[in-house]
């Protein structure tokens, strides 16, 4: 054996050593990532905390933490009223968009008629224009031609049809196997019976994760219940504290604090919903992936 072999590095040494260093560098960059995505949650809880002597936060020293900013938005502008016209707004765009979802989804998917595909073509087309764009002639239908200005059916009415949750659900229904629904039409059910029977039950995850999509969007939602509502009573709460950040702010002896509070508030439901929920959430999203 010579010299040269005695000294020689193994093999596998260069590239586990690689391996290694590229491991502590994803690590790093996914830690800074992480730091400033949590961050803003960060100011947000201990700026809903803080209780200072004026009511900004960047100019005046804290002198101690307290509770009393999540009181004083309560006063300020009703905050459980403002809850319940959130939730009451989330669970109606929920139970449409999942409703509506899966019968558009599995008829899309597993009926067989004319114009299937020009139906699923002006699918994928109207979710290329922004909501913005049909803001206006809505309210003008909603409002002044339906009259519900200032109701919750106005407020879950444009956002009953979640175009997402149909394409979401129809790609689910279609990895299905096609000789399940075959042999329960074989067996004389009806196609809501094999919908409730056979394609729910396996849709599970599909329903999880369109219910985790839809969620945000109605409970942060600003611009539409801005338009039609004017009563106070019936605003959300993320319309509830802009409302308060233009015209209540001289109410409260720290306006910084209290909006932070009610920021807490409203994130609150959903950082807590996507923690319970995050390993189905990422497990239907990989599978997604993998058989689409």
């Amino acid at each position: 054996m010579s010299r040269h072999d005695l000294t020689a590095p193994s093999g596998h040494d260069v590239p586990h050593t690689g391996r290694g260093t590229g491991r502590a560098i994803r690590f790093v960059v996914l830690l800074v990532g992480a730091l400033g995505f949590l961050f803003p949650f960060y100011y947000m809880v201990v700026g809903s905390l803080r209780k200072v002597t004026t009511g900004d936060l960047s100019s005046a020293a804290p002198s101690g933490l307290t509770t009393g900013n999540y009181g004083a938005i309560d006063g300020a502008l009703s905050l459980g009223r403002a809850l319940v016209n959130s939730g009451v707004m989330t669970a109606g765009v929920l139970l449409c968009t999942l409703v509506f979802g899966v019968l558009a989804g599995y008829a899309l998917a597993r009926l067989q008629f004319r114009g299937r595909g020009t139906v699923f073509a002006t699918l994928l087309l109207v979710q290329t224009i922004p909501f913005q764009l049909l803001t206006l002639p809505l309210y003008v239908l909603v409002v002044r031609d339906y009259g519900l200005g200032d109701t919750y059916l106005g407020m879950i009415l444009p956002f009953a049809i979640n175009s997402t949750a149909v394409f979401l659900f129809r790609q689910f229904f279609l990895q299905m196997p096609a000789s399940l629904f075959e042999a329960a039409r074989i067996d004389g059910a009806s196609e809501l019976r094999i919908l409730w029977r056979i394609a729910l039950p396996m849709a599970r995850p599909a329903l999880l994760t369109g219910t985790l999509l839809t969620f945000i969007g109605p409970w942060n939602e600003f611009l539409w219940p801005f338009l039609v509502t004017k009563n106070a009573d019936m605003q959300p709460l993320a319309v509830s504290l802009a409302g308060f950040l233009s015209n209540l702010q001289g109410t409260v002896s720290n306006p910084t604090g209290a909006l932070m509070a009610g920021a807490c508030v409203l994130a609150a439901p959903a950082v807590a919903l996507f923690l319970l929920f995050q390993r189905h959430f990422t497990h239907t999203n990989i599978d997604s992936g993998i058989k689409g």
